[in-house]
């Protein structure tokens, strides 16, 4: 069984587990990662003779495990990973972490221990398979692991990762595409852990040569460990500061490069600490002693080619801070420099909550520039434990918006520099003083609370729903005077009366369809899935696909549609896919036992089980689940067992329902009940004593009554359960059964499009009750007019009248 994305992810979290309490998240990573990176390479050379990585003996994860259990296991783990270090040159790279510190790892029985679990959990994981070109299982867990340790290590540790998201945005908008040659060359200063690096490598189709600078000792072994994890050996990651000395140099010039992409960190007071050479960048203005973010800014301006183009993540402070950093803005902008501007959301970093913004420089095009692009992204994203993080659709609305330079209302436009240069802005350039991304105030009409009615302007404020549903409007309201209108029918049936209307069922039906229309365009793209499948390529297009068949319907917006399948592709089809590309079709639909450890305890949770008790078997179905098999194939078999639950159930409830009746004090049940508690053993027991005694008949039938309804209950839980081991035991045989011919469309048809289908139409249903609630909101909020509130007074003033006259008080 292929390894999937997420058993690794679980698996290499439990190994978090085995070490944290002796450590934090900043040191444990040293750990696992450098274990991470011994397996894999040990795997890929065990499958790759050609692998660029050289395992020497003594050097490999199965030396590893020989160590377990060893009293010398923290020493024999350190030699290990030394003699693979010096063999590729990875000294002080991949032997960070010291396997015999006793401070971290404990002492004698406890090390021995920990390491042994540490080191059988990644031996049950294989990488021999685990990558297939444009699609990197492996790297993608690594990156799974440094957000994690982003997330622990807190707001002081997290700079060496950027989020993955971020980074897929600034690959796209610095203008890198398949087409980019693999002789181009992209650049990051502050390279942290890779991540930024890697992401513009996967734009290209060929690869992208790569270098790197990254001041932090441990964070610089991490960036050469990943990009030997993603397959960029021969990439150029260099130590130190490169404000005060920079590396790349050609004598007392400053190397040039293509790309140039970064997530310097943010308001550094100290940069110019130690800085003795000024490589020319500060022509255009020397940035403030406290404040570095404009030094890294011009560093990376001057590091581009005279076509080079770059992308820099900063604080927003740099859009709009006086004084020095005015003036170097200011002269930015005369030169043309700079391209666009995006806004984020806040809190997307794991070293700070405060919002940022990417600015793309692009030189090649700087003469003539008459305009600044400017978007404010600053909403779209989802919340994600204590940080938010942007969605697939976020990211893909921000790069097509950027690249077409498309104007949408309260997100982006095209910002003339005349604009800017305009005294009121004074080459400000704080995104909210060009777009206004508040939503429109909800404002009140006091003529409509005084006289009734509801304002056109809210109603016309929902043309989309009207473009989607022509007829509705008319069918819910009618005209009361020019500029109001009133319900035709009662508020609380709005609800009712919409998800009853054709043109509802109507859209929803061609939702359904226009999934299908994709679906059925695509199909043989999904029936080609096999071992030279690229997933990453696979669901763009698919996702690319979705989007521009729903982007002309009315109400809809693609982006939300497109949000559904890439959630259900990251929750689920990826790991199928991977499977599929893996194992095949007809092995991959196999059933797996699970497997269960000396406490009995599962290692995942069962799909489906076979027997009971101890000798019960259970399975894990990975691609197919049992539902969909049941449903095809045992449709009437699953309707016996549900009637005979349901039969079952309702025997329960009388035994309930008669023991609640009469298992109380003084009741026909009180004898047998026993602290409170009744069961058939004691109604047997008490049976018996009160025909022995001669009890009352009342008691004697009514315990011989629940005995017969303890027998039918019996009966019925009985033939419940043996439908269900039988429709079960056909269930684990007709996996045995199915063809490579129906695992394909259980796949694709039953699972994959259903679910998509299912999902879109959850988009539909969301919003058309999104449009019931603002109805029913302007309908009460008109309600109560002045007139309508003056009779209700003179009614209520008319009844207290009627009650004091009836006790004698004249009012």
């Amino acid at each position: 069984m292929a390894l999937k994305k997420t058993d690794l992810y679980s698996s290499l979290w439990k190994s978090c587990d085995e070490l944290r309490g002796g450590m934090d998240a900043g040191q444990y990573k040293d750990y696992i990662l450098t274990l991470l990176f011994v397996k894999y390479v040990s795997d890929k050379a065990k499958a790759d003779p050609d692998s660029l990585i050289d395992v020497p003996p003594g050097g490999s994860f199965d030396d590893m495990v020989a160590a377990k259990g060893d009293k010398e296991i923290g020493d024999r783990f350190n030699k290990i990973i030394s003699r693979l270090a010096e063999a590729n040159d990875l000294r002080n790279v991949i032997d960070l972490a010291d396997f015999n510190d006793e401070e971290k790892l404990g002492k004698g029985k406890e090390i021995q221990d920990r390491l042994s679990k540490l080191v059988t959990i990644f031996s049950d994981l294989d990488f021999r398979g685990s990558r297939a070109e444009g699609d990197d299982l492996l790297g993608d867990a690594y990156e799974y692991l440094m957000r994690h340790f982003a997330t622990e290590s807190g707001k002081s540790k997290g700079q060496f990762y950027t989020p993955a998201e971020v980074s897929r945005v600034l690959a796209k908008v610095v203008g890198i595409t398949k087409d980019t040659r693999q002789d181009q060359t992209v650049y990051d200063p502050t390279c942290g852990s890779g991540s930024l690096l890697l992401k513009v490598a996967a734009e290209t189709s060929r690869g992208i040569t790569i270098y790197g600078q990254e001041k932090d000792n441990a964070t610089w072994a991490l960036s050469k460990m990943n990009m030997i994890l993603h397959g960029h050996e021969d990439a150029e990651i260099l130590k130190g500061d490169t404000i005060t000395s920079p590396q790349f140099t050609n004598g007392s010039a400053l190397q040039t490069f293509d790309f140039a992409v970064a997530n310097p960190p943010f308001s550094i007071k100290s940069w110019s600490n130690g800085l003795e050479q000024e490589y020319g960048r500060f022509e255009y203005g020397r940035p403030p002693e406290k404040n570095g973010d404009y030094a890294f800014l011009l560093h990376i301006l001057k590091s581009l080619k005279s076509t080079g183009k770059a992308a820099v993540i900063l604080p927003h402070g740099v859009l709009f801070r006086g004084n020095a950093e005015a003036d170097i803005r200011q002269r930015l902008l005369k030169q043309g420099f700079i391209k666009g501007i995006i806004g984020l959301p806040a809190n997307l970093f794991y070293g700070t909550t405060i919002p940022a913004c990417i600015i793309i420089l692009d030189k090649e095009n700087a003469v003539g520039r008459t305009g600044v692009f400017m978007i404010d992204a600053s909403k779209g994203f989802i919340k994600d434990g204590p940080k938010n993080r942007l969605r697939s659709q976020d990211i893909h609305k921000i790069v097509d918006v950027f690249t077409r330079q498309t104007t949408l209302e309260r997100y982006s436009r095209m910002v003339p520099l005349s604009e800017i240069a305009d005294p009121k802005n004074g080459y400000n350039l704080s995104i909210s003083r060009y777009i206004d991304s508040s939503e429109p105030e909800d404002v009140q009409d006091l003529h409509a609370h005084l006289h009734g009615g509801i304002p056109d302007r809210d109603l016309d404020a929902l043309s989309g729903y009207w473009d989607a549903f022509p007829q509705l409007r008319d069918q819910l309201f009618q005209l009361d005077r020019p500029g109001y209108s009133n319900l035709t029918i009662d508020v609380g049936q709005v609800q009712e009366k919409i998800l009853d209307s054709p043109e509802f069922q109507t859209f929803i039906d061609a939702a359904r369809d226009l999934v299908a229309e994709w679906f059925g365009a695509h199909r043989e793209c999904f029936e080609g899935i096999g071992a030279d499948t690229l997933p990453n390529d696979l669901i763009a297009t698919l996702g690319d696909a979705l989007l521009s068949r729903f982007k002309p319907v009315p109400l809809l917006d693609e982006y939300d549609v497109y949000e559904q399948l890439m959630t259900y592709w990251h929750d689920v089809m990826h790991d199928d896919v991977f499977m599929i590309m893996n194992d095949g079709w007809l092995d991959a639909v196999k059933p797996r036992m699970i497997t269960v450890d000396k406490d009995r305890k599962l290692s995942e949770a069962p799909d489906l089980v076979v027997g009971s008790g101890r000798s019960a078997v259970k399975y894990k179905m990975d691609l197919i689940p049992p539902a969909l098999i049941i449903a095809r194939y045992f449709a009437m078999e699953q309707a016996e067992v549900d009637e005979l639950t349901t039969a079952a159930d309702e025997a329960s409830r009388a035994v309930e329902e008669y023991v609640e009746e009469h298992a109380v004090e003084d009741g026909l049940l009180a004898e047998a009940m026993d602290d409170g508690k009744i069961n058939k053993a004691l109604t047997s027991a008490r049976l018996k004593a009160a025909r022995h005694e001669r009890a009352d008949v009342a008691e004697i039938e009514a315990l011989a009554y629940l005995i017969k309804l303890y027998n039918a209950e019996a009966v019925a839980k009985k033939a419940a359960k043996e439908a269900e081991a039988a429709l079960g035991l056909a269930t684990l045989k007709k996996y045995g059964d199915l063809k490579e011919a129906d695992v394909r469309s259980l796949v694709l048809d039953d699972k994959w499009k259903a679910t998509v289908r299912s999902r879109v139409v959850s988009e539909v249903e969301g919003l058309t009750l999104a449009l019931v609630n603002r109805i029913q909101e302007l309908g009460n909020r008109y309600a109560a007019t002045v007139s309508y509130l003056d009779a209700e007074l003179i009614a209520a003033k008319a009844r207290v009248a009627r009650h004091l006259a009836s006790m004698g008080v004249e009012s």
